[in-house]
């Protein structure tokens, strides 16, 4: 196919594609899939080879945000039964993360819901990421505290952190219909802010939510041109409770397509599965590391992933290695100018977002794999094991 020659071509050279080539990609037939995947895994490998990053969630606050974000479960007015608790010890918080590190995790994200952090807040993870390095030499730190007044990121810079998540999720165009209490300019600012206090940016989308291909695109070329050295894609988990619990647009399919068009126009940067993979992707997992070169171990921020030991037999039996903690996640011109990737959010249930669905046969719905959505009960905030 000469358009998937020419995806190849453009991401060897880190040449953007047009939009049409981008659109094209989401557009394909299941007939043309495995050429997709295939011309897609070519840049991956040129770029990252067979290495899968492991990150491990540490879900510092868990719930009672006073955001609206339509595909939170923590939201404002979320029904939503997750656990729910208040900051998490530093020394609760290093024992969180010190499980996902047992099981090959090279990077711990820190995640509290909110709108932002307070100058206090910032002081307790600071506090936290002491006692994770203190514990963990070499390992990775990114924080997700939400949106960042000015001089918290060199604050959170000079305690120790390594990176900063703070994803986009959709297009601007739509974003006033998903989140009324912050804006996609809040987002973007709070992005630019972690690059200039010298974090390694990530940022990244939530798929699913009812958008069309235009917003998923328009969503990417937005995130290439914040220039985030990573990028997780989540794919929406509908919870119950939330305002698209119903919203299931999703086939493993459609994600293979949207890892693949991502990797064209972000070809050099770290791309993350996130929430929803299992969900989503179910049995095709192994498909979708031929196209992200890094995956979260274990449970999500409030839902269950699959078991930490399964995701490592996947990345065995797929012929992918785990990314050692002495090797450099991004391409030696990424990786001199700022650092490695870092987290994400869940993509957790949410409300109608762009202008219009996917375009689908009536008789080709995906169907609502409820069984698959899991709350979490185990890990951060209370007494059972993690998942790692």
């Amino acid at each position: 196919m000469d358009l998937l020659n020419t995806l190849v071509d453009k991401g060897l050279r880190r040449e953007l594609p047009t939009r049409d080539e981008a659109l094209a990609v989401l557009a394909t037939s299941d007939d043309d899939l495995l050429d997709v995947v295939t011309a897609a895994g070519k840049v991956r490998r040129h770029w990252f080879g067979r290495r899968v990053k492991l990150n491990y969630l540490v879900n510092l606050k868990s719930g009672l945000c006073p955001e609206d974000c339509s595909y939170c479960s923590q939201r404002l007015g979320s029904k939503a039964e997750i656990l729910k608790y208040t900051w998490l010890k530093p020394d609760e918080a290093s024992e969180a993360a010190a499980a996902g590190l047992a099981g090959g995790a090279k990077r711990v994200c820190l995640v509290a819901s909110g709108r932002g952090p307070t100058d206090r807040d910032v002081d307790r993870v600071s506090e936290t990421i002491k006692a994770i390095k203190d514990q963990n030499e070499g390992v990775e730190v990114c924080a997700c505290l939400g949106l960042l007044s000015d001089g918290q990121a060199e604050r959170l810079r000079g305690a120790g952190a390594d990176a900063y998540n703070h994803n986009l999720n959709t297009s601007e165009a739509t974003y006033g219909q998903i989140t009324k209490t912050h804006t996609y300019a809040d987002r973007v600012d709070t992005v630019q802010k972690a690059h200039a206090a010298g974090l390694s940016a990530c940022s990244g989308l939530i798929a699913g939510m009812g958008e069309s291909d235009e917003d998923l695109v328009d969503v990417v070329y937005s995130l290439r041109e914040l220039d985030p050295d990573s990028v997780p894609v989540n794919f929406l988990i509908p919870f119950e409770g939330t305002p698209l619990a119903k919203e299931w647009n999703l086939t493993p399919q459609r994600c293979l397509r949207i890892l693949a068009m991502v990797r064209f126009v972000c070809p050099d940067v770290e791309v993350r599965i996130a929430g929803g993979r299992e969900v989503h992707l179910r049995t095709m997992q192994p498909l979708a590391l031929h196209l992200a070169n890094s995956i979260f171990l274990g449970d999500y921020l409030t839902s269950e992933g699959q078991a930490g030991k399964a995701d490592l037999e996947m990345i065995a039996d797929a012929g992918f290695e785990v990314e050692g903690a002495d090797q450099v996640t991004l391409p030696k011109h990424r990786a001199d100018a700022a650092g490695a990737g870092c987290g994400s959010h869940d993509g957790g249930g949410c409300g109608p977002c762009g202008s219009s669905a996917e375009a689908t046969d009536p008789a080709e719905v995906p169907e609502a794999r409820t069984d698959l959505v899991a709350v979490r009960r185990r890990g951060a905030g209370t007494d059972l094991a993690p998942n790692a």
